[in-house]
């Protein structure tokens, strides 16, 4: 008998018992078997990914830096020609803008014009020197070294009132023997290239410092000059002010401050300073009154003073004579400072003069060499 034909309870009968068939239990899902297909999966993707991909950094940064090849005398087996090597690094390892390379190299050594970043401390009013954490001072660090032992007479020149025009500045620097001092002004638009191109050309250059004269304020010397009555805190803060307008240079030097330099109360302090940083001190020998020489002694400063202003009158013939006196005081002591101006015609004399110096058996020499070490 079909299901049609059959009486209606017989037919919801068979329904129930379907019923009761599906609803004994939930039906077994293999969970084992789905988890050990998701696990073939990604390791068949790892290894494709292995296989294909030629990535054995893992995607960290890489830099190519082209190499040029060493001498088969200094390398066995050197590659003739620029090779091609890859350099990667943890981003952590070397953060950017930190410098990579040996604190011992000699970085004058690379670039003449460099500043070792021991004997810089950063403070509020930017960079100035310090005596580094080996002992290294300032002026051992960046004066020229000068040949002793020769028995001549020794003249250093000191040209001042470098940066203010930067033209003149750098026709100066191109024409001056490299042995001649150069100072720098700290008012200078460009002093860090002037500066850096005077270091790189052989010069070592020192830092002017303006002092009270006596007649300040009708003659002033600039913006931050030292002054006497004022507590020392308020004269080292302009002090550091002015020693960042630049650096690599060996020392600083009195612009004017007749009045300052006479001061010991006024003055000590700031000699003080030069001492613990490891600077020199010359005096441009403008005043008689000056207790540079003291002070220097009592706190171990490199100290010079000069002995001759070259230029007072500046004209060429009377700028020769003063030169020829100067030679006349090398003789008779051994040594002689003169001063000058950055004129043209005092460049301009200078360097004709030093040229013709060897003739005369006198050595020409950076201040820096006839600087006592107190």
């Amino acid at each position: 008998m079909t299901d049609l034909s059959a009486p209606l309870t017989r037919r919801g009968a068979r329904k129930d018992k379907a019923g009761d068939a599906s609803s004994h239990g939930p039906r077994h899902i293999p969970v084992t078997r789905i988890a050990l297909g998701l696990v073939a999966l990604i390791a068949v993707g790892v290894a494709a990914r292995v296989m294909l991909i030629d990535d054995p950094e893992g995607g960290r940064p890489a830099a190519s830096v082209a190499i040029a090849s060493t001498s088969a005398n200094s390398v066995a087996g050197a590659v003739t020609g620029p090779s091609e090597v890859t350099i990667s690094a943890d981003p952590e390892m070397f953060p950017a803008g930190v410098p990579i390379g040996d604190a011992s190299v000699d970085i004058a050594a690379i670039d003449p014009a460099a500043t070792d970043p021991d004997l810089v401390e950063e403070t509020e009013f930017g960079a100035i020197p310090r005596m580094s954490s080996t002992g290294v001072t300032p002026f051992a660090a960046y004066s020229r070294p000068a040949v002793s032992g020769s028995g001549k007479p020794r003249i250093a020149i000191v040209v001042s009132g470098l940066g203010l025009n930067q033209e003149g500045t750098l026709e100066a620097i191109d024409k001056l023997p490299e042995e001649v001092t150069l100072s720098f002004a700290p008012y200078g638009k460009t002093l860090d290239r002037t500066v850096s191109v005077a270091r790189a050309s052989g010069h070592e250059v020192f830092l002017e410092v303006p002092l009270e004269p006596f007649d300040y304020p009708d003659n002033d010397p600039g913006p931050d000059t030292l002054l006497t009555g004022q507590a020392p805190r308020d004269n080292l803060q302009k002090l550091f002010n002015i020693m960042s307008s630049f650096s690599g240079y060996a020392g600083i030097i009195n612009n004017m401050g007749a009045r300052f330099t006479a001061s010991g109360a006024d003055f000590g302090p700031v000699m003080e300073e030069l001492g613990a940083r490891g600077l020199g001190y010359i005096d441009d020998g403008s005043s008689n009154r000056s207790l540079a020489p003291q002070l220097a002694q009592a706190n171990r400063v490199p100290f010079a003073r000069v002995d001759a202003m070259v230029d007072a009158n500046p004209a060429r013939e009377p700028i020769m004579k003063a030169l020829a006196e100067l030679e006349k005081k090398a003789k008779q002591s051994g040594s002689a400072i003169g001063i000058v101006s950055a004129l043209p015609v005092s460049i301009e004399a200078v360097t004709d003069w030093a040229a013709k110096l060897a003739d005369k058996d006198i050595e020409i020499v950076p201040a820096s060499a006839l600087m006592g070490a107190n």
